[in-house]
């Protein structure tokens, strides 16, 4: 969880999934886009990968890895940033957030993200961060239990292992609380190569894509 370098994201977005959110987005001025599912299921890596290739002036980005106050900050940063970001964002105001130290276990260097720019936020309980902002883009990101397991204790180093079953804990709550894959307009899961794709495979649940009535 903490917010240098990390060997591995997850796998790789496939194309398809690249193009299903771009079109999704299509016809949508600055978007402000919510990529949430569990940990280790790879949005981190499709939220670069969307920055990457975005068309024209890329998106903000603000990584809920950097704004939970300490592990048991789940649900809690999430309301903090649909207060402080994303309702002023909406009313064409600068919106605001606050690192977390997690070094030293405090806040850190509060932020700001200037209005008018499309927004990008990712992580578990990024849905709840947009509130009930109708114009949110909600891309949700699955991948099989063990898959995630393996690809969120090993990118942190160790320093993830004795706070998984916490973190899960909350996570299991959020999800029980608040249903949020029902809210998606986009689903992806990750196939059995371990990228994340749009369409079913062998092993991989199929993926909807919810009509927003987008040109």
């Amino acid at each position: 969880m903490t917010a240098g370098d990390r060997p591995d994201r997850g796998g790789e977005p496939a194309a398809s999934a690249l193009r299903a959110v771009r079109a999704a987005v299509r016809g949508i001025r600055n978007p402000l886009v919510l990529i949430d599912g569990p940990s280790g299921a790879g949005k981190s890596t499709l939220a670069d990968a969307l920055v990457d290739r975005w068309p024209g002036r890329p998106p903000q980005l603000v990584r809920l890895d950097d704004v939970y106050r300490g592990w048991s900050g789940l649900e809690r940063a999430g309301v903090e940033l649909s207060q402080t970001l994303v309702r002023p964002r909406a009313r064409f105001q600068v919106g605001r957030w606050r690192r977390w130290d997690w070094v030293n276990q405090r806040p850190g260097a509060r932020e700001h993200v200037p209005p008018g720019e499309a927004l990008i936020v990712e992580g578990c309980g990024a849905f709840a961060a947009g509130g009930s902002a109708r114009s949110a883009l909600r891309i949700w990101v699955d991948a099989p239990d063990a898959l995630r397991r393996r690809r969120a204790l090993h990118r942190d180093g160790g320093a993830y292992d004795p706070y998984w079953e916490m973190w899960d804990r909350q996570w299991r709550h959020y999800v029980h609380r608040t249903v949020p894959a029902v809210h998606a307009d986009v689903r992806l899961r990750a196939a059995p190569d371990g990228r994340t794709e749009p369409r079913p495979d062998p092993g991989a649940a199929p993926v909807h894509v919810r009509s927003r009535g987008l040109t």
